[in-house]
């Protein structure tokens, strides 16, 4: 079985729309989800949403990045819908993927110059050996992101109010499938860009900020295995990330975010299976209790001895159940923590309890990850704190 983010597993909320657009942000003090429907758009700030609309964005509810806000340890997400009252995955149906550009560029950076940089990124996720999704550059376009045009564009928009808000992106999606039918992806030209190989000091990357746009693109929601430092004016500098789709940028200056790692991989790999994934990988899966109770939230991470990577999940649905898919055969170390440091409705559906009150905990083995095949249900039991 694959894990897979749909926050209205168990809480009864169904989509009705046939096609919706959803669009997140997320800011240094607030996250504002936006929702654009046929002919409205409305915000969760001063707005009072339909229900119909809070079901929609409850669903993405991970597809921005962010440079000055802690999040939890989370691993790879997958985005997902519930489609005829079964699971679907959101994902392109068919390859290749097609973009646009737009063709307005900004100080230090001309739209070729853009566009050969997203083109790199884009370039980076389709050379994972055990993920088939492919992507096409289409062209140069008057279009502008967020247009309703029946494509997918990366551009600039100069959006000075998202102070916070390097970059989003936005998805319609055909809720009768879980296909993904458009995409757009806007960089908020509010912020200095770059596109030097080596960086530019007080500038941010393109290539390593589109990469992490592009997960959020291919049906990724963010990771959060990094770790922070609390700044003086109450941000937080990344002092290392374990995953691309962490959702907080390095610093102005780095190009650190250009290499995926292996959460992203296995993400990837996990969406869209090739390279003999299947048959080459396993998977990791269990369930977590507490008081013989199941845990729903809980963070499980798989850590790798012999090469030092995490890849994880949570336990998500009512019987307190996890996968981690697409890792590679071996022994691994299975940690169990609470989302006890999380804005958790940020995450989750606000009808769904999450349980924090309990303990860091380690399976008292070591799971054997099989060559094509799952360990297995590890029943994992915490303890309350």
């Amino acid at each position: 079985m694959s894990s897979w983010f749909d926050p209205s597993t168990g809480s009864g909320l169904t989509m009705s729309v046939d096609r919706v657009s959803l669009i997140l942000s997320l800011s240094k003090d607030e996250q504002a989800v936006e929702t654009r429907g046929t002919h409205a758009r409305k915000t969760r700030r001063g707005v009072r949403l339909s229900d119909d609309v809070r079901r929609i964005a409850a669903i993405v509810v991970s597809a921005a990045l962010v440079f000055a806000h802690a999040q939890p340890a989370f691993a790879y997400l997958k985005f997902g819908i519930r489609v005829n009252g079964r699971s679907a995955t959101l994902k392109w149906p068919q390859m290749p993927v097609r973009y646009f550009v737009s063709d307005a560029g900004v100080p230090q950076v001309t739209a070729a110059q853009f566009q050969a940089a997203v083109g790199r990124a884009f370039s980076t996720w389709e050379a994972v050996p055990t993920a088939s999704i492919t992507y096409q550059f289409a062209g140069f376009t008057s279009a502008r992101p967020q247009d309703e045009d029946g494509q997918s564009t990366l551009g600039f928009l100069n959006k000075p109010e998202l102070d916070h808000v390097l970059a989003s992106t936005n998805f319609l999606v055909d809720n009768s499938t879980g296909a993904i039918v458009e995409t757009d992806i806007f960089f908020n030209s509010s912020f200095p860009w770059s596109v030097a190989d080596t960086g530019q000091a007080g500038r941010f990357d393109i290539q390593s900020i589109a990469l992490h746009e592009i997960g959020h693109m291919s049906g990724l929601g963010h990771s959060a295995i990094g770790e922070t430092e609390l700044l003086p004016d109450g941000g937080r500098r990344v002092i290392a990330a374990e995953a691309v789709m962490f959702p907080i940028a390095y610093s102005a200056g780095s190009i650190a975010e250009r290499t995926l790692r292996a959460d992203d991989i296995a993400g990837i790999s996990d969406i869209y299976p090739d390279g003999g994934v299947e048959t080459d990988t396993g998977s990791v899966s269990g369930r977590i209790t507490k008081d013989g109770q199941p845990v729903f939230g809980a963070h499980i991470v798989a850590f790798n001895p012999a090469d030092g990577s995490l890849v994880g999940n949570f336990s998500l649905n009512a019987q307190g159940e996890f996968v981690i898919a697409a890792l590679s055969p071996g022994p691994y170390v299975i940690r169990v923590e609470p989302l006890d440091d999380a804005d958790l409705e940020s995450f989750f559906d606000a009808s769904r309890s999450v349980d924090v009150d309990f303990r860091v905990t380690y399976f008292e083995h070591l799971a054997i990850v099989p060559r094509g095949a799952d360990t297995g249900t590890l029943d994992i039991h915490v303890v309350r704190k």
